[in-house]
């Protein structure tokens, strides 16, 4: 009777309406849907990564071998394979690299548990083995494997850029975009309220202008907005700037539609009019009013109110992207308005809502005119103007830039940074491995299966190279094993350090070639990837609910 109760009544799927599959199908399902999202990405992966380009319905052509950005892209229906989608999108805002060696490895591990299970080993178990290994791998590789950045000195943050970069499109000009990266990324340093050091990513503003080479981007101290002044009789530099950042359009109030006036005298519309165009130079007063010398609006500027700002001799910028305006009302101390309505129904506005840089000044670059906000009071920015040859060249360096900067934000604030070229996987497996045979319980196998997944890293990496994956990832295991086993004096610790040399097909020691990555980094993704894995092997029913069919009503009732 017990087992009758447990097993699964063959035709409990007719009742519920839909379908539903359970068991081991499911579970071949979710694996078969995330090895396929993680075999896209699979060549993907490290500095002689291909890139993939992708058109989406409307016909736009995207060329990247950014792990998210492919993974955004694609219309993923399968929820498991969702689940890697959202995995990847997580890796991008936490950390900011990384994004494809985290798919890579929460597939692997999943499959590797699928076979587990099929051996008749619980998903709990497997799960509990699992956490185990994961928890032991970040512990050995805070311990052992990361490097101070202090004791490599600067020269290891523009290291790690290039690490970033290398995969990238940017890897050609990496000695000359990294330190470009490093020098806007110490420029944005603030300390918070709690003493903090902070590097905000955000305060970094990359613009993209056609023409000219790569090499010849450049960075400037400020903020730059890709605008230019709303007449030609305005000042093109204000020092000591008092900036008001507006989201109200300054242009002549008309009258709404649909609103009836009956007037019994002519003079009146005129009258009518007045207001009209009185109301709007009523606002402008009032702004500058305030001492207010730059405003910058993301609506438009009437020519009326023009001639207000050309008297006052203050700089005035319409049409500024909202997302600009609010770094820079963020980076001033300004507030962005959007009514200048206050409680009582009258029209104020408030010189505490300005917020104040050294100089707003215009200057020509290249074809383009930029508005540069210089020595911000609150945050300092820093902008990057990218050069290069058409929009799908610039997008690619943009989001190479991107993940670069967000790399060294991780490693500035986390101050440790580990080997990479698939050193700290192999160590980790290694290591793994042998506290596997330290257990005595049933984790031990799912512990050893973890040991093994870690090396789908090191070995793609070499396949993408077209290299002989197995000769290499044999020669570099050897190694970490002496390293591991050999005590603390010897010289042969130092071959922890070991990883692949990619271009010469050789194992070098990646700490001195300069190889590295924040360990943050590293951590967060075995850690996101453990969590992805394990949420689908929790799965072991999926009902999907059947459509409701609608009666086709033909509304001209043929």
């Amino acid at each position: 009777m017990a087992a009758t109760m447990y097993q699964r009544d063959p035709r409990a799927g007719l009742f519920l309406g839909g379908t539903r599959t359970s068991g081991a199908e499911v579970r071949d399902a979710n694996v078969m849907a995330c090895q396929t999202v993680s075999n896209i990405l699979k060549s993907s992966l490290g500095p002689v990564g291909l890139d993939k380009m992708l058109v989406d319905n409307v016909g736009d052509v995207t060329i990247t071998n950014d792990g998210a950005t492919i993974l955004s892209l694609l219309e993923v229906n399968h929820p498991a394979a969702r689940i890697l989608v959202s995995l990847a999108t997580q890796q991008d805002k936490e950390v900011g690299d990384g994004t494809t060696s985290v798919v890579l490895l929460a597939s692997e591990l999943l499959r590797r548990a699928n076979e587990l299970v099929r051996n008749k080993i619980h998903p709990t178990t497997v799960i509990t083995g699992y956490r185990l290994a994961c928890k032991e791998a970040c512990r050995f590789m805070a311990d052992q494997l990361s490097t101070k950045v202090d004791k490599l000195g600067k020269d290891s943050l523009v290291n790690v850029a290039k690490t970033s970069m290398s995969s990238k499109i940017l890897a050609a000009d990496d000695d000359f975009f990294a330190p470009l990266a490093v020098e806007a990324m110490l420029a944005v340093k603030t300390i918070n309220a709690k003493g903090e050091k902070k590097y905000p990513v955000k305060a970094v503003n990359v613009l993209k202008a056609h023409g000219k080479s790569a090499r010849e981007s450049f960075m400037v101290k400020g903020y730059a907005l890709n605008c230019t002044v709303a007449s030609h009789a305005m000042k093109l530099r204000v020092t000591n700037a008092k900036i008001a950042c507006l989201d109200i359009n300054l242009a002549k109030q008309r009258m709404h539609l649909g609103v009836h006036i009956t007037i019994d005298d002519p003079e009146q519309l005129e009258a009518i009019r007045a207001r009209e165009s009185e109301i709007t130079l009523e606002r402008v007063r009032k702004i500058l009013a305030t001492g207010a010398n730059v405003i910058l609006t993301t609506k438009g500027i009437d020519d009326l109110c023009l001639k207000e700002f050309v008297e006052a001799g203050a700089m005035a910028v319409r049409r500024c992207r909202k997302e600009d305006l609010r770094r820079i009302a963020k980076a001033t101390g300004a507030s962005l308005i959007s009514s200048l309505a206050n409680l009582e129904g009258e029209e104020t506005f408030e010189a505490s809502s300005l917020g104040y840089a050294d100089e707003v000044v215009q200057e020509r670059i290249s074809d383009d005119e930029l508005i540069l906000v210089k020595g911000t009071k609150i945050v300092n920015s820093s902008s990057i103007i990218l050069r290069g040859a058409n929009d799908y060249m610039l997008d690619e360096m943009e989001r190479a830039l991107h993940d670069a900067l967000s790399i060294i934000k991780r490693t500035l604030e986390s101050g440790s940074v580990v080997p990479g070229g698939g050193a700290v996987e192999t160590a980790l497996s290694i290591y793994l491995e042998n506290f596997a045979t330290t257990l005595g319980s049933r984790e031990q196998l799912a512990i050893a299966e973890f040991a093994s997944a870690l090396l789908t890293i090191p070995k793609t990496l070499a396949m993408n190279a077209a290299k002989d994956s197995t000769d290499l990832v044999a020669k570099l295991r050897a190694y970490h094993n002496a390293a591991q086993n050999a005590a603390l004096t010897d010289p042969k610790r130092g071959l922890m350090f070991y990883g692949l040399d990619l271009l010469n097909g050789e194992v070098i020691d990646n700490r001195q070639a300069g190889v590295l990555e924040p360990t943050i980094s590293k951590i967060k993704s075995l850690k996101s990837a453990l969590e992805a894995a394990t949420s689908l092997l929790r799965i072991d029913d999926s009902i999907q609910v059947a459509p409701e069919r609608r009666e086709e009503v033909d509304e001209h009732g043929h």
